[in-house]
């Protein structure tokens, strides 16, 4: 589905008009209706504010690929309350297991920021690798691929929580993307 689409879709589903839109933006209403129609598109600012105001995610209304579905959970959990076993490298490894102790497969992976073409030129003119290694410290929760009942599910596993979306497309690859992340199996499974 295209970026105009999505936010029709979404702009409906939030009961605005184009006009009650345009003026939250303080853009004309035609500025909509041609972003709706795929010819033209909202500057960044305005793409965040729409996204903020339709409750979407913006990687939701750029990304045409639309790997990930909405049904997404959240669960808190207490990591001291797992314990690495069997294949489990980690407590976060273990978190997983139990959550989805049923699945057909249970694949580590390893996440990197898809960097533009603006970030990987400075990425390579300051120092090389600065920028994931920043990316890195920054996100240090793990992630994983679980399949089950024919359905595909990108877990994430920080401290406090796990949040699994169900994809709305089969990853068939050990390197896969989605959004602004680049995922590529980790060379171990769980299950």
């Amino acid at each position: 589905m295209t970026f105009g689409k999505k936010l029709k879709n979404a702009r409906k589903e939030a009961n605005f008009s184009q006009e009650q839109l345009a003026e939250k933006l303080s853009v004309s209403r035609s500025a909509i209706a041609k972003w709706e129609t795929d010819k033209g598109m909202p500057d960044v600012q305005n793409l965040k504010v729409i996204a903020q105001l339709l409750d979407v995610s913006v990687d939701y209304l750029l990304d045409e690929d639309e790997k990930i579905s909405f049904n997404e959970i959240k669960e808190s959990i207490n990591l001291d309350d797992y314990e690495k076993t069997g294949k489990c490298r980690g407590k976060k490894d273990a978190v997983v297991v139990a959550k989805y102790a049923d699945a057909d497969s249970i694949i580590p992976l390893i996440r990197s920021k898809k960097l533009n073409n603006i970030e990987w030129v400075i990425d390579f003119v300051i120092q090389p690798g600065i920028l994931q290694l920043t990316d890195y410290a920054n996100d240090v929760s793990a992630y994983y691929l679980v399949e089950k009942c024919n359905k595909q599910y990108l877990i994430n596993v920080t401290n406090e929580f796990i949040t699994s979306s169900e994809l709305s497309n089969t990853i068939s690859s050990k390197k896969f993307i989605i959004g602004n992340n680049r995922f590529k199996e980790a060379g171990y499974q769980l299950i």
